[in-house]
Parts: C-alpha cells; structure tokens; sequence
C-alpha cells in the first residue's frame, strides 16, 4: 500500500489572501466539504479530466474539509496518489465561506475559484467561465438567474426563500448585492490580485458576497448554469444559514458606512487644512 501524502496544514490567523502565488499555477479550484464522502471521488474524477482538457498541467483542486464525522478527507486524501493536482486540507474550524478563504490562502494560482462538493454545481460550466476570464474579467459567477440558468427541482417554496434573501439583501446592501443577478452563488472565479492583501470576514456559507463587497472589481461577467438536485447526502443548508447571511448583510453594511465616513473626514482635514 503506497504511503499517503500529508494533509496541507489550516492556515491560522486573518483570512487575508496573498498577492503572489507561490508558484505559477493559472487555476486553483477550492472544494469546501462538510460530510460529502459519497460526493468527493466523483466530483474530483470529473474535475480533473474536464481541467486537463482546458489546463492540463497548470491547475490544482484543494479539498477544504471541516473536520466531517464521515472522514470526507481522508476520501479525498486517499485520491491524490491518482490525482496529483489534488490537494487536501482538514481543519478544525467550522463554516463554508471561511474555508474556501482557508484554501486560497495556500492556492497557487493567479485564478481563484470555488465549487461545491456535493455535485450541484455542473463541473462542464468551469470550461466557460474559464473562456470569459480569458477576456479580461475579474470575476465570473455562475448564475441561475440569466438566461442559460436554473434550478432543476426546486419547490415554490424554496424559490420564494431564495428570491426574498436576494431582494433583502438589494434592500440592504444594494451597492454590492446588485452587481450581479445571483449574489448567493457559490459557485465563481476571481483573480488573485483583486483580493490580495484584503482581510475578509465571511459570516456563514455566502462567500461571494464578501467578494463582492470588499475585493477590488472592475469587470464582472456572468454565466448561467442550472443548479442539479443533490444525489447523494442530505443538503445543509436551514434557518441558520439565512440568519448567517442577514447578519453577513448587516456586517457588510456597516463596514461600508465606516469606510464612508473615514473618506469623508479624510476629505474634511485636507480641506480645512488647505485654508488654513
């Protein structure tokens, strides 16, 4: 039996990516997971045979595992004989959006993105949104709610919880909130240098909305996707989690309102002072 490769250490401290990757890789692929065990093998097999066909040699997919009771990582661990682009990483910590940040920080690329390891997210549309950074965007999400989206299932209820988060986040935040049509999205790529050096403070399982609101974007592109039903494992996702992402909101919506009046009194001091 061949010996494992070693896990990669949790980074600890601020979750503030670097501006320069350590070495130069164009894509790394962040798969956070949380009791995905029956999800991961095939997730990574379908990744990287679709990556090679696009980024063959110049890619790495870092598995970001939240400690899962079902040893999800060492699933994951036990493909990177196969899978040398494969990465894993067990940490004690405990949210989604927290962990993808955990993975970029060791990522190696000038690309950064994120995918869900449950098989909702179709790996095909990573080709795509690999095209239209390829024409200069900073971000690209995949969205349901463009034309060449969906959602394939999903009850007349659950569409009404989702649009009402969306509409109370435009209600809160909608400065960041409306620059794109699906602001819950978990599923995007974003170049390294827009959010090198920034600390982020995710709350909960939206990820993009901390981009959205702190990395520095010049160009956003969109791409549309139909969101799968999961096939394996039970979804996560409850009430918490839409209390995590008001308070996201609120957070997000206070920083702004700092940031404003810091550059208001920066404004101020060098008016005075220039009359004086």
């Amino acid at each position: 039996m061949s010996e494992l490769i070693p896990l990669v250490p949790a980074p600890l401290g601020p979750l503030r990516v670097s501006g320069r990757p350590l070495h130069n890789l164009r894509l790394s692929l962040v798969i956070p997971t949380y009791q995905e065990r029956a999800n991961i093998q095939v997730l990574v097999q379908t990744l990287v045979s679709l990556l090679d066909r696009y980024q063959s040699g110049n890619y790495e997919l870092i598995v970001v595992d939240d400690d899962s009771p079902d040893r999800t990582w060492e699933v994951a661990q036990a493909l990177q004989g196969e899978y040398p682009q494969l990465r894993v990483m067990r940490r004690q910590e405990k949210g989604l959006a927290t962990a993808v940040v955990r993975g970029w920080q060791v990522a190696r690329g000038d690309i950064l993105g994120v995918i869900d390891g449950d098989l909702q997210h179709p790996p095909e549309v990573l080709g795509q949104m690999l095209t239209v950074m390829d024409g200069g965007a900073d971000l690209v999400v995949a969205s349901r709610h463009i034309p060449g989206g969906g959602v394939s299932s999903w009850s007349l209820g659950r569409r009404l919880l989702s649009r009402g988060a969306q509409a109370l986040g435009l209600l809160i935040l909608p400065g960041v909130v409306g620059r794109v049509s699906d602001p819950m999205s978990g599923y995007f790529l974003v170049r390294r240098q827009a959010l090198a050096g920034r600390e982020l403070q995710p709350t909960g399982y939206k990820i993009l909305l901390e981009v959205l609101g702190r990395a520095s974007l010049t160009r956003i592109q969109e791409v549309g996707y139909v969101f799968q039903e999961r096939q394996q494992g039970q979804s996560k996702v409850g009430w918490r989690h839409y209390l995590d992402y008001l308070h996201h909101l609120i957070r997000l919506r206070w920083s702004k309102l700092t940031e404003a009046r810091k550059s208001w009194r920066h404004f101020w001091r060098r008016i005075t002072h220039n009359r004086s």
